[in-house]
């Protein structure tokens, strides 16, 4: 089950936390990773600690340059033949309010978060097509959302801003490639709080938008928010990124799958 044999994906911001566990899984189920990361020595201490020998390879990638990305993806198709999965990973936290963010900020959470998702999609979109005619259930985009592109959020609403805008955009691409033909499915993923690097930075804003400096206050907050009782980890998200990635999952485009714990069930 979730296998991805022979199939070449590019995962952006994966040199560390869900992006790196991801491809760590995905090569474990046969696929071949460009790790994607403007993170340049912890991108490659991750294709080392995966182990694998030529199936994992690190490529610079700052998701809100074109050249970039176009690197990126021709590394893809020089060394492989092709692009089968792409994966939308990279995204930024701001932990501001409305009234706290400054212009320059909320332009580059929008560059990254919103940005980068737009153009992974529009210049890998002839590398997927490619390899979509022959697949038997095409190829296929994984955006990172969140829960916080469902429902609203009182601690960070710019960061929910972004993440709604990649739920609709999940959406409207899936109709538009199914539209014209073009055999690549596009889903979503929303996680909820995950123990990852940017999860702590999420604690330590949280506790510092109500007003104190108690980090293990605002985790154990969140902690309550979660009824299963614990919070997520990187692999819990991963999980769901290869069975989107695979050809089990080759009924879906255009949906979003929650992984959140049952947050968004309240």
């Amino acid at each position: 089950m979730n296998r991805l044999d022979g199939k070449i994906a590019l995962i952006s911001g994966a040199a560390r936390g869900i992006g790196a566990e991801t491809a760590r899984l995905m090569v474990e189920a046969g696929a071949r990773v460009i790790i994607g990361d403007i993170l340049d020595d912890r991108g490659r201490e991750t294709v080392r600690e995966i182990g694998v020998d030529s199936a994992a390879v690190f490529q610079h990638l700052d998701v809100t340059s074109e050249e970039d990305w176009s690197a990126a993806i021709g590394a893809a198709v020089t060394r492989w033949g092709g692009l089968d999965v792409l994966v939308n990973n990279a995204g930024m936290f701001l932990g501001k309010g409305i009234e706290e963010a400054s212009l320059d900020e909320w332009n580059r959470l929008c560059a990254v978060n919103l940005t980068g998702v737009f153009l992974g999609t529009k210049l890998a979109v002839p590398s997927l097509r490619e390899r979509g005619k022959t697949s038997p259930h095409g190829s296929g985009i994984v955006n990172l959302a969140s829960v916080a592109g469902l429902v609203g959020s009182q601690l960070d609403p710019l960061y929910s801003m972004t993440k709604g805008g990649v739920t609709l955009f999940t959406k409207s691409a899936a109709l538009e490639f199914a539209r014209k033909g073009y055999r690549i499915r596009v889903n979503s993923i929303h996680p909820g709080v995950i123990q990852t690097d940017m999860g702590e930075q999420t604690f330590v804003s949280r506790a510092r938008n109500l007003g104190t400096n108690d980090v293990d206050s605002a985790r154990q907050l969140a902690l309550s928010t979660h009824p299963i009782g614990r919070l997520g980890t990187p692999s819990d998200i991963a999980k769901g990124i290869v069975f989107l990635a695979s050809d089990d999952a080759g009924f879906m485009t255009g949906a979003g799958l929650v992984v959140d714990g049952g947050l968004t069930a309240q």
